[in-house]
């Protein structure tokens, strides 16, 4: 019963933590800059936006994004986030797959205890892999973006970012660590076996 409930508890956190990790990836507000002094920009009422696909201004009743589409030209620093965010969203994919089906609820006709442990064990590796790359991802944009500019405050987007990380490292951790051996996957299976002719067929349960 202990072995289920942490098997759910790891596909849910590891579930709502790649949601985050998409949100964080198709949003753009990762980070508030100013290229003036912070008083300045406080004075005129205007910060600039920077995440990984445009460049935005933001002043009273005016949004204005301009797309970075040239990959030629971009820093590092971006080229990087990109990648990494684009990879952790994509490995998300096979992982949920992979923890769906290894399920104490779901049967994929005759699949053995340990084919779906493999499964379960498989799908946390790839979620701490995820954690990592949008760990690494978040971290390093804003300190490059920094060096650059003058960062007034975090966006909504690194938040998703950081929060969905952290679900997916904690989900990923309990599955690789604590999911349990390999018999907690064992379903019960049922032999026959008749003692003589006249006496009836008895069913026993037996882990396999």
């Amino acid at each position: 019963m202990g072995g289920t409930c942490l098997q759910f508890l790891g596909f849910i956190s590891s579930f709502v933590g790649w949601i985050g990790v998409l949100l964080a990836t198709v949003t753009n507000d990762w980070v508030l800059t100013c290229d003036y002094s912070i008083n300045t920009c406080r004075r005129l009422d205007e910060v600039g936006s920077r995440g990984l696909w445009a460049d935005c201004v933001i002043s009273i009743g005016l949004y204005h994004c301009k797309p970075l589409a040239d990959i030629l030209t971009l820093p590092a620093h971006i080229q990087a986030a990109r990648a990494l965010m684009i990879t952790g969203s994509f490995l998300g994919l096979p992982a949920v797959f992979l923890l769906l089906s290894a399920m104490p609820c779901i049967r994929m006709g005759h699949d053995p205890g340990t084919e779906k442990h493999k499964r379960f064990r498989m799908g946390g590796i790839l979620i701490v892999i995820l954690a990592l790359s949008t760990i690494i991802a978040t971290i390093w944009f804003p300190v490059s973006t920094h060096r650059e500019t003058t960062i007034v405050t975090f966006g909504y987007s690194l938040y998703a970012g950081w929060i969905g990380a952290a679900f997916c490292l904690f989900g990923g951790s309990i599955i690789v660590c604590c999911a349990g051996e390999s018999h907690g996957f064992m379903e019960n299976r049922f032999y026959y076996s008749s003692q003589g002719s006249g006496s009836p067929t008895h069913a026993k349960s037996a882990n396999v």
